[in-house]
């Protein structure tokens, strides 16, 4: 169900909500199998003017949501448990500094999706998310603007997690086309990007490149 290439998306601000639509369509289109609404500050876009980053959110998911339901693609959205609840989505996200799943069930039925940096941190979630439903994310595999400040864990993290991970994991930070085959060959067999596809001239064929990559791999 979780797919392999994982796309998580954050409006610019002052980006019209028509263009960042149609932008994660043509990812979709491409074979972006997984979608996170990744919208901290959203109230700042001065092209989304809702009195609240809630409201904001609210409102932008939706129209996610009715895109990803066209394609068949789970939504995930960042942080925010019950709003995940209230839009019917898939997932939700939560990072370290977030609620903890325990937390998180009060308000979420779906899957959880967790951050992790280190091993001791994903062996803790993957006996948090036991039997519940999850996955865990791991990394920055390299540094990345996306997360300032944040040291970088490498690819021995990725290797540590091939090994001894149960639970479905994606690979983040700072993979591209150029450094995927070095976290394929790591042991990692899904991915989850921002940069990669988002800044990329033409999204479609951005998110078609990554996923030859990641099909070619037992």
């Amino acid at each position: 169900m979780l797919g392999k290439l994982y796309l998580v998306a954050s409006p610019r601000p002052g980006q019209p909500e028509a263009e960042f639509l149609d932008r994660l369509e043509a990812a979709l289109e491409g074979g972006v199998e997984l979608l996170q609404l990744r919208a901290k500050g959203l109230e700042a876009c001065v092209s989304l003017r809702e009195s609240s980053e809630a409201q904001a959110i609210l409102a932008l998911g939706e129209k996610l949501r009715e895109l990803c339901r066209r394609y068949r693609v789970p939504l995930v959205i960042n942080d925010r448990p019950d709003l995940a609840m209230l839009l019917e989505a898939y997932g939700v996200h939560l990072g370290q500094g977030d609620l903890g799943v325990a937390q998180a069930r009060r308000f979420f039925t779906g899957w959880i999706g967790r951050s992790t940096h280190e091993p001791e941190q994903a062996l803790r979630e993957q006996a948090a998310l036991e039997g519940s439903g999850g996955y865990l994310s791991v990394g920055p595999v390299w540094e990345t603007p996306t997360k300032p400040g944040r040291p970088a864990t490498g690819l021995e993290y990725v290797r540590w997690a091939a090994h001894n991970l149960q639970l479905p994991w994606f690979a983040i930070g700072g993979i591209d086309e150029h450094t995927l085959p070095r976290v394929l060959e790591a042991g990692a067999r899904r991915v989850a990007v921002v940069r990669a596809i988002l800044d990329a001239p033409d999204l479609e064929k951005a998110a078609k490149r990554l996923r030859r990559w990641l099909d070619g791999v037992d």
